[in-house]
This record gives structure tokens, sequence and C-alpha cells, in this order.
């Protein structure tokens, strides 16, 4: 005969027991929630406060400048311009608004297809996306910057210019300028370039008129008379 399970079973209270302790009931929980909340907050507001102290010490320490224009000097096709701007003003800006160097076109305003390049220390940079301020003499790096207006001797093309007129390489020239600069820049320190390599090199500029083949033989037939001496 099945014996009937004792209620007094010392072994069967002792497991109710041990169930208990294990297991969380919904008070001990939202306390040890409550508490984890108050931790992790009191490190975020303390984590805020520090960055904010650090924010307050660099700008008490540093050189801050703006809102309002700030006189500044850019070095510009060999010559110094002095001009007044905002820190928040493009170089393209500067350029084409200050100083009326309009060969830089703004089309994206976005850094993608390449219209605005000009050199900066001799490497092709998007002007509408980088900063006056920041190539300026009193307030950053002091560069030398070209344009398209500087690019060939009085009166007189480049011999990249006179290649793609040569090889048709434009059609509406609104994007030319910029082709012109990138390519230059590539061609300093690229003076034998394949047409394979200049096709990858040019990738940051774009022709909504699709005249590419045309830049492309520009490109190696300028970097042919240049090596003549030409």
């Amino acid at each position: 005969m099945a014996r009937r399970d004792d209620p007094q079973d010392p072994g069967k209270k002792q497991k109710s027991n041990s169930n208990k302790s294990r297991s969380l009931g919904r008070r001990d929980f939202v306390k040890l929630v409550g508490g984890t909340t108050v931790a992790v907050s009191t490190g975020v507001l303390g984590g805020a406060g520090l960055l904010a102290g650090e924010a307050a010490a660099a700008s008490v320490s540093g050189n801050v400048i703006g809102p309002g224009a700030v006189p500044i000097t850019l070095r510009v096709n060999g010559e110094k311009k002095k001009l007044s701007v905002e820190p928040r003003v493009t170089l393209l800006d500067a350029l084409r608004d200050r100083l009326s160097l309009t060969g830089a076109k703004r089309v994206c305003d976005r850094g993608t297809c390449g219209a605005c390049t000009v050199q900066v220390n001799g490497k092709a940079v998007y002007s509408c996306t980088t900063l006056a301020v920041d190539v300026a003499e009193e307030t950053g790096s002091g560069a030398d910057i070209r344009t398209i207006e500087g690019l060939g001797p009085d009166g007189g093309l480049h011999p990249l210019s006179a290649a793609f007129v040569d090889n048709d390489a434009q059609q509406c020239g609104f994007c030319t300028p910029g082709f012109v600069m990138a390519c230059k820049a590539y061609l300093d320190h690229h003076p034998h370039p394949t047409y394979d390599e200049v096709q990858h090199a040019l990738g940051g500029n774009f022709c909504r008129c699709g005249t590419y083949v045309g830049v492309r033989a520009a490109v190696v037939n300028a970097a042919m008379k240049m090596g003549k001496g030409a």
C-alpha cells in the first residue's frame, strides 16, 4: 500500500525552505533594480559633469574665435589676401564671395562631386568642406592655396588646360575647373600615369555631361607634353 507523505516530514520542510531561499520576491526585485538605477545614474551624471568641466577648461585655455567675423589672411595663388569671415564660412565661399575667384563651383555642397576642387599645399581638396579659418595664417595652417585662376601663365593656358581643349574634355564646362585642379594635383605626384591610373585617380570628380573619356585622354596627353618640357 502506498504511504501518504507525512506533513511533519523534516525532509519535505527542508526542501520547501530551500526553494523559498532561491526565489526572488517582487519587493526584493524592485529594491535591486532601484539600487542599480541610482548607481548608473550617478556614474553618468558624474561623467557628464567631468566632461563639462573639461570643456570649460579647454575653452578658457584654447584659442576660441567667433561667432562673429574675424580677420584672416589667405595665401591664394602666391598672394596674401586679407578678409574678414565668420568661422563657419567655407573656403569655397571665401574664394567666390569675398575674393571673386569663381572658378571653383558650388554644386553638391557636401564634398562628393569635386566641382569645387582646389589645391591646398599641393593636394586636391574639396573647398566646400574646408573652413577658411582652418587654412588661414592667423587661425589655421597658413596653407598655400591654388585655384584655376592662378594655374596658367599670364595670357596663356597651362598645358593641362590646353589638353582639355584639344581632347574635347568639357561640354557645359561647369565641372571643368575642378577636374583641371584635381588632374594638376595628381600629375604633380604622378607625372607619367597610364590611362587606367588616371581613371582611378579621378574617381572623386563627377561630370554630368559624361566627358570622362576626353578627360582621361587629356591628362595622359598633358603628362606627355609636360614631360617633354612643353
